[in-house]
């Protein structure tokens, strides 16, 4: 919740939508709400062996990185946060 208050505050993310799939969490964040997700949070316990369990999966539904350790993986989301100031 951190990272998406960071969004928040810089004006990039409005809203969010929480999934409780029977084999997935998912976690979305919004632009607007009437959008598709800008970007999706995913946690699959049954990848955890394989590719891993959490993922970031992008608007077009590419998935952006995947891995065991969420800390880990949201790190792609926050190297699109840091902007150069003039």
């Amino acid at each position: 919740m951190g990272l998406y208050g960071r969004y928040v505050a810089a004006g990039e993310w409005r809203d969010y939508g929480i999934s409780s799939l029977k084999d997935a969490a998912i976690f979305a964040a919004f632009k607007r709400t009437a959008e598709n997700p800008q970007f999706r949070i995913e946690k699959r316990p049954k990848l955890r062996m394989r590719q891993g369990q959490y993922a970031v999966i992008g608007a077009e539904g590419q998935v952006l990185k995947r891995g065991n350790d969420l800390r880990q993986v949201l790190t792609v989301l926050e190297r699109k946060l840091i902007r150069i100031v003039d």
